[in-house]
């Protein structure tokens, strides 16, 4: 029963800011003291996301900006670990590729746009890329470091013990560094969908990104504020699911 209570209390902590975010928001549009130019009513905002959603205009331009991010967030994150792994397991692999990724990983994926055009056009493979550039550095350095710092103790007595290296690196330094990578994936998620808006802001026909763009265009923030609190609610989604995922691979590994 405590158990329970406790998980209410952490449930209601958890939402109350929202609450409180919102009722403040909601009086402030009744008392009139809202610019509704700049900043709608919450009832507009909420009555303009049910309309997104029965016409179904919303769940479209979300649909492709999700598609476009699970392509290029599958992509950065199997590059990115695979990479990981290699130069986290080799001096020479971190020798070799440490300037280069000290020098293109502050670069951010907003700043290639210009250059993207150019080398893809405005097709579907400039935003993939985009985001594949988001998220695989994060991944990278994440699972490197991962790789790279795991407990001596336990190198030593493997290595005492003559371990073979496929077992050395798929029982030992892998799991090891879970906790590593997994935090990359998270991060990196956040990073493909700030990736994927930014493309679509300025170089689409559709998206999410793009109604946000065409909303503010004809001054209709009630719909930028929609898309805005879509991308939140859809980016919160799919960051649980990768928590639940990473819990259960994590606790197998404990």
């Amino acid at each position: 029963m405590r158990r329970y209570e406790n998980k209410i209390s952490v449930w209601v902590e958890s939402i109350l800011p929202l609450l409180l975010l919102g009722l403040i928001w909601g009086v402030s549009g009744m008392s009139g003291r809202l610019n509704t130019v700049v900043m709608p009513s919450l009832g507009t905002v909420l009555q303009t996301f049910w309309d997104g959603i029965t016409s179904g205009s919303l769940l479209l331009a979300l649909g492709i900006s999700i598609r476009r991010v699970l392509i290029g967030y599958v992509i950065s994150a199997v590059l990115g670990i695979g990479m990981g792994i290699v130069i986290g397991l080799s001096k020479h692999m971190q020798r070799l590729t440490g300037l280069l990724i000290q020098i293109l990983r502050p670069i951010p994926p907003i700043a290639w746009i210009p250059l993207v055009i150019l080398w893809m056009g405005i097709g579907e493979q400039s935003k993939v890329f985009l985001i594949f550039l988001g998220g695989f550095f994060t991944i990278l350095i994440n699972v490197t470091d991962g790789i790279r710092y795991t407990d001596k103790k336990l190198t030593e007595v493997a290595a005492a013990m003559e371990t073979p290296k496929k077992k050395y690196i798929t029982q030992l330094v892998i799991p090891a560094a879970m906790p590593s990578i997994f935090t990359g994936l998270r991060v990196a998620l956040g990073s493909c969908w700030t990736c994927v808006v930014a493309a679509e802001l300025v170089a689409s026909t559709s998206g999410i990104g793009y109604m946000i763009s065409n909303a503010r265009n004809f001054g209709q923030m009630d719909v930028v504020i929609v898309g805005m609190l879509a991308i939140g609610i859809v980016g919160k989604i799919m960051d649980v699911i990768l928590n639940a995922i990473g819990g259960h691979i994590l606790a197998w590994n404990a």
